[in-house]
This record gives structure tokens, sequence and C-alpha cells, in this order.
């Protein structure tokens, strides 16, 4: 089942000599709980790209069609509902709430759209994410990588159909990294969500069916890194 239609997606800056193009004609898709990984080095427009596929920024042309529906064409507070209900977002930078708990801000999604919490869902990304016993924690009291779960589990609540995350482990150590990456594989696997991951280590590309290489703003597909 396809989530995901990039479609001649298109984005430059400046003008003239200054003119940059970020995202130079990119078109591809994504099935229903498929793990994609994008790498490409600094500069290559591969954030750029991340965010004109989760509606962050508008491009110059193209389509992105998220469940049927072209994010792109949507009004602006039509397009901050849509993206709030079906997309997860996990960011480098965690943007967790310094006043609330861990359960807190996980459910903050939730009550921005004035939803009720599903207890039994909240419980199982405690469990899954491995923070019951830090359900009252606020962030300054967590480690990093307890952080960067939290953001997680934020990105989860919302069962969202398409999760997008900006190199997720930029700021963790090793055995942190290795955890995120597991839990977005078991994201992708046991939620049957769509991932789609920028980072710029090929190594942490191990969980991914399918990598994608930004080169001066194209796609290429480099083929499948899990068995």
């Amino acid at each position: 089942m396809e989530i995901l239609k990039v479609d001649n997606l298109r984005k430059a800056y400046g003008s003239g000599e200054a003119k940059v193009e970020a995202v130079r004609g990119v078109s591809f898709s994504m099935q229903k709980g498929e793990f994609g990984a994008i790498v490409g080095v600094s500069g290559s427009g591969k954030s750029t790209l991340l965010n004109c596929i989760g509606g962050l920024d508008d491009a110059d042309s193209g389509k992105v069609f998220l469940n049927g529906r072209d994010i792109l064409a949507m009004g602006e507070n039509e397009r901050t509902v849509f993206r709030r209900q079906n997309i997860g977002f996990i960011f480098q930078s965690f943007h967790l709430i310094p006043e609330l708990d861990v359960e807190q801000n996980i459910i903050f999604p939730l009550l921005l759209d004035h939803r009720k919490p599903d207890r039994e869902r909240l419980e199982e990304i405690l469990e899954v994410l491995g923070l019951q016993n830090r359900r009252r924690h606020l962030p300054g009291q967590l480690s990093g990588g307890q952080q960067q779960r939290v953001a997680i589990g934020r990105a989860l609540i919302t069962r969202p159909s398409l999760v997008l995350a900006d190199e997720p482990t930029g700021n963790l150590d090793s055995q942190s990294s290795q955890d995120v990456m597991d839990l977005l594989c078991k994201a992708s696997r046991h939620y049957q969500q769509t991932v789609l991951m920028i980072t710029h280590n090929m190594d942490l590309t191990f969980v991914a069916d399918r990598v994608f290489r930004v080169t001066d703003g194209t796609l290429e597909e480099l083929g499948g890194a899990r068995q």
C-alpha cells in the first residue's frame, strides 16, 4: 500500500548567480511500513527535501502525496492540522518542553488537537521506549538518549502514517544511537509506520529497507541495506 508519493519536487534558494537548487526534480514513493534512509554530505539538500516532504517548507514545484492527499496544495492552517495528525517528526535537537514531564511531553501533540490520550497506547509506548520508570521526570533529569526516546514517543503517539527523522542520533553516543535505531526499526515493524530518516552515517543504514543518496539536490536509490 503506497503511503508516500513524491513527484518532481523542486526547491531553490536565492536568485541569479546566487541561486542554489537544493532539491532538483526528486520523485520516489514508499509503501506502508517501509524504512527508508537518506544519506549525503552536508549541504547536499537532505534536510530541505525532508522539510518539503513534511510540509515544513514550501516547494517551488512538484507534489507530495501522503495517503493520497497533496500536502503542498493545502492552505497553511489545513496543512498544520494534517501534519500534526499524520506525520511524526524527530529531530537532532529534542525540542522537549522543559516544564513538562516525560508523559506530558509524549501526549502533547494530542492535547493540541483536544484529543484524549489512549492510556493503553501510552503505556505500550512507554514500555517499548523503556521509560516506565521515568514518566514523571523532567527533560533536565534525563540523559540525551532518554530525551531522544521521549521525542520518539511524541512522534509515535498520534499513530502517524509517516515518521520523518532528521539526524536523530546526531547528538548521541554510539550505544544511544544504536538504541534509537532499534526503536525506529521497531516503529516501522511493530506499528507498520513508514519511516524516512536522514543520516550522514552510512553505518546507521543497516536497519533500512531502502537507502537513498542525495547529491546536489538529486536523489538516487542505492538499494536495500537490510536483507
